[in-house]
C-alpha cells in the first residue's frame, strides 16, 4: 500500500507539472535566497573589517524580512494548487480512497516538494554564495579575500524555517480534506462563481483608509513625523487597497453594467460580467500584485537613492575633513585649546589648512512651551508631543556672525537674538526661567543643522547671546533645575578643520590628531572624527542597504510573477468553458478574442496603475524620511523612482506577454 501512495504522489506531481513546476522552482529560489542571506550575515570576517558591523546589522534585518515573505508566498502558492486539485482528490475519495489515504498521498507530495526545494535551493545558494558575497563587498567598499565555505548555521536555519513552512502547508491541506465532503471537493474549483454583493460599507472603509494614508503622506512636514507616521500610513494604504479591490471594484463594475451604452457592447458585456462574477476570488490576487509592485518600486528606488547620494550625505554631515569637540562643566580658561592642538598636528604633517571653524556653545534638547524652552520638561514620565521638541543651541554673537556671515545689531545685558524654526513672534524668551528680550530674528545657519544630535527634529532654536556671561547664566539656570538622574549638561567647543591632500593623507592626519588628543594630559572630555574614517561607515551602511533593497526587490518581484502566473492559469480554466459557450450562442471567434484581450488588459494593468499612484502619493513622506539621513537631493530621488518604475514596467510587461500565452493556450483549446 505504501508503494501505491508513493507512486500516486509522484504521478500526481508529474500530471500537474504546470502547477508544481513553478512551485518547485520558487521553493528552490526561496531556500537559496534565505540561505544566502543567512550565510553572508554569518560570515565571521565581517566584524573584522571597517564598516562590517553595519553590514552585518543590515543583513540581520534582511533575514527576518526574507523569512517572513518566503513563508507567506509559499503558503499562498500551496493554497492555490490545493484549490485546483480539489476535484482530483474528490474523484479519489469517490473511488474508494479514505481521507486518511488521501492524507498519506498529500504527506508524500509535500515531502517530495520539500526535499526537492531544499536540495536544489541549498545547492544553488552554496554555488552562488561567493559571487553574491563579492557583489556585497563591492557595494559596501569592504576589502577582503572571500574563501569558499559552506555556512553550517545557514544550512540549519534554512532547514528549520522551511520545514516549518512546508509542515504548515501540509496541515492546511489536511484540514481542507478533513472539512470537505466528496461533493465539495468535486466542485472546489467552481467556488466563488455566485455574483458577489455590493459591500458598500467595505468600500467606504477602503476609501477612508486609503484617503487617510494619502493624507498623512501629503501633509507631513518634518522627518521625525514622517518616520513616526510611515508605518501607520503603510498599513492604512494596504487595508484600503484590499478593501477597494474587494468591494470597490465590484461596485465600479456594477456601475458599468448599469450604463447600457457601455455595457451592451460585445467585448464590454462579456468582460464586465465575467469580472463581476469572479472578482470576489480575483480581488485578493490583484491587491497582492498591487502591494508587491509598490514594495518593489519603493524598496529599490529608495536604496538606490541612498547609495548614490551617500557622498552628498557625508559632505552634509561632515563639511570639513576633521571635526571634533571638547566638553566642559565650567567656562574654560582657554576654550580653543582642542582646535589649536589639531592645527599643530596638521602643520607638523606639512599639510595646508583650507578651512577652519571653532565656536563655544551649549546644545541641549528642550520642550517648547509658548515663550519658554524647558530642558527639565524632558524628564521621565513627562507627556509631550513630538512637535514640541526643540534643539536649543546657545551661541555667542561673535561666533554666530563668523559662522553664518550675517551681521546682527548690538546686544546688551538680558537681550538676545533668535534664529528659530518654526517661526516665533514673541517679544521675549526664557530657558528654564532665565529670560531674554528678543531684539531681532536671524537666518538659521543651515550648515550647522546637519551636525546636530538629530536631523529628524523640525524644531531648532539658536539663542544668540552677547557674551560668555550670558551664556553661563543659561547654563547655570539649566543645571540648577536639572534632574540629577540624567547626565549633567556640558558646554562644548566644536571645531572643524579642512585640509588639502589625498584620501590616504587626510586619513593619516586624522589618525595623528586622534593620537595627539589621546595623550592630552589633564585635558577635557573630547570627541574627534574624520570624513575619511566615516566614509567607510557610510558606504558600508548604504551599500548594505542597496544590496538588501535589490535582494528584497528580487524577492518581491519573484512573488509578483508567481501570483500573476497562477492568476492567469486560474482564470484560463475558469474562462475556457464560458467563452466556448459564448461562441456557440453566436459570438464570432474574433469577438471572443477581443473580449479576452480586453479583460486581460484591464485586470493585468490595473494593479500597476494603482501601485504607481501609491508611490506618487508616498513621494513627499519618503523624501522627508531620506532627509533624516541627510539625503536632500530631490532630483536624484525623482530620477531613481522614475528609472526604477520604467525598468519594473518593462519587466511587468514581459511577464504579461509570457503568462498571457498560458492563458490563451488554455482558453484557445475550447474556443
Amino acid at each position: 500500500m505504501n508503494k501505491i501512495y508513493g507512486k500516486l504522489a509522484t504521478t500526481n506531481i508529474k500530471n500537474s507539472k504546470q502547477f508544481y513546476l513553478p512551485y518547485l522552482l520558487t521553493g528552490m529560489m526561496s531556500v537559496a535566497m534565505f540561505y544566502l542571506m543567512t550565510a553572508m550575515q554569518d560570515n565571521p570576517g565581517l566584524l573584522q573589517m571597517s564598516g562590517g558591523a553595519n553590514v552585518k546589522m543590515v543583513l540581520s534585518f534582511g533575514i527576518y524580512v526574507v523569512g517572513l515573505f518566503t513563508g507567506i508566498f509559499l503558503f499562498y502558492t500551496n493554497s492555490f494548487i490545493m484549490k485546483r486539485r480539489k476535484k482530483e482528490l474528490g474523484v479519489y475519495n469517490i473511488l474508494g480512497m479514505e481521507k486518511k489515504h488521501l492524507a498519506c498521498v498529500l504527506f508524500l507530495e509535500t515531502l517530495i516538494t520539500f526535499i526537492t526545494a531544499m536540495g536544489g535551493g541549498l545547492a544553488f545558494g552554496i554555488l552562488f554564495q561567493k559571487l553574491l558575497t563579492m557583489l556585497l563587498y563591492k557595494l559596501t567598499g569592504l576589502d577582503a579575500s572571500i574563501p569558499f565555505y559552506i555556512s553550517k548555521t545557514g544550512c540549519i536555519n534554512t532547514a528549520v524555517l522551511f520545514c516549518v513552512i512546508y509542515a504548515a502547508a501540509l496541515l492546511y491541506n489536511l484540514l481542507q480534506i478533513k472539512l470537505s465532503n466528496p461533493i465539495e471537493l468535486l466542485h472546489g474549483t467552481s467556488s466563488g462563481e455566485r455574483e458577489p454583493k455590493t459591500k458598500v460599507l467595505l468600500a467606504i472603509v477602503g476609501f477612508i483608509c486609503l484617503g487617510g494614508g494619502y493624507y498623512m503622506a501629503l501633509r507631513v512636514e518634518d522627518a521625525s513625523e514622517a518616520v513616526l507616521l510611515f508605518f501607520l500610513a503603510v498599513i492604512l494604504v494596504i487595508l484600503g487597497t484590499y478593501c477597494l479591490f474587494t468591494a470597490g471594484s465590484i461596485a465600479f463594475l456594477k456601475l458599468l453594467r448599469k450604463n447600457k451604452k457601455y455595457y451592451y457592447q460585445t467585448r464590454h458585456f462579456t468582460t464586465v460580467s465575467g469580472m463581476i462574477y469572479r472578482m470576489k476570488q480575483n480581488a485578493v490576487g490583484l491587491a497582492n500584485i498591487c502591494i508587491l509592485s509598490t514594495m518593489v518600486l519603493v524598496t529599490v528606488s529608495t536604496t538606490i537613492c541612498m547609495y548614490l547620494g551617500s557622498e552628498d550625505a557625508l559632505n552634509s554631515m561632515y563639511p570639513m575633513e576633521i571635526t571634533g569637540a571638547a566638553y566642559y562643566t565650567e567656562m574654560p580658561e582657554h576654550k580653543a585649546e582642542i582646535e589649536e592642538r589639531i592645527v599643530d598636528v596638521v602643520k607638523e604633517s606639512g599639510h595646508v589648512i583650507t578651512g577652519r571653524e571653532g565656536y563655544l556653545n551649549l546644545t541641549i534638547t528642550t520642550l517648547r512651551k509658548e515663550e519658554e524652552l524647558q530642558s527639565t520638561g524632558m524628564g521621565a514620565g513627562t507627556e509631550y508631543d513630538i512637535s514640541d521638541i526643540t534643539i536649543l543651541t546657545v551661541l555667542l554673537k561673535e561666533d554666530y556672525e563668523k559662522i553664518s556671515g550675517e551681521k546682527i545689531g548690538p546686544l546688551g545685558a538680558g537681550e538676545a537674538a533668535l534664529a528659530i524654526r518654526p517661526e516665533y513672534e514673541g517679544k521675549s524668551i526664557a530657558v528654564d526661567g532665565v529670560s531674554f528680550v528678543v531684539k531681532e530674528t536671524c537666518p538659521i545657519p543651515e550648515q550647522m543643522i546637519a551636525t546636530l544630535p538629530t536631523s529628524m527634529v523640525n524644531g531648532y532654536c539658536y539663542l544668540i547671546v552677547p557674551d560668555e556671561t550670558a551664556l553661563m547664566q543659561v547654563y547655570d539656570g539649566i543645571r540648577k533645575n536639572w534632574d540629577q538622574v540624567r547626565v549633567e549638561p556640558q558646554l562644548r567647543y566644536d571645531v572643524a578643520i579642512d585640509i588639502e591632500g589625498s584620501s590616504q593623507e587626510k586619513k593619516a592626519v586624522g589618525d595623528a590628531a586622534r593620537e595627539s588628543l589621546a595623550n592630552w594630559e589633564d585635558g577635557p572630555g573630547y570627541y574627534i572624527s574624520t570624513k575619511e574614517a566615516m566614509r567607510s561607515d557610510y558606504y558600508s551602511t548604504y551599500g548594505g542597504m542597496l544590496f538588501l533593497g535589490l535582494f528584497l526587490g528580487t524577492l518581491f518581484l519573484m512573488v509578483t510573477v508567481l501570483i500573476i502566473f497562477y492568476k492567469q492559469i486560474s482564470e484560463g480554466y475558469d474562462d475556457r468553458e464560458r467563452y466556448a459557450i459564448m461562441e456557440k450562442v453566436g459570438m464570432s471567434n474574433d469577438e471572443v478574442k477581443k473580449s479576452i484581450r480586453s479583460q486581460i488588459l484591464t485586470v493585468f494593468f490595473l494593479p500597476i496603475v494603482v501601485a504607481v499612484i501609491h508611490v506618487v502619493m508616498a513621494f513627499p513622506m519618503i523624501r522627508l524620511i531620506l532627509s533624516a539621513f541627510n539625503l536632500t537631493n530631490i532630483a536624484l530621488f525623482t530620477a531613481c523612482v522614475a528609472g526604477t518604475a520604467l525598468v519594473f514596467f518593462v519587466i511587468y510587461l514581459a511577464v504579461f506577454l509570457l503568462t498571457s500565452r498560458s492563458y490563451y493556450k488554455i482558453v484557445g483549446n475550447q474556443v
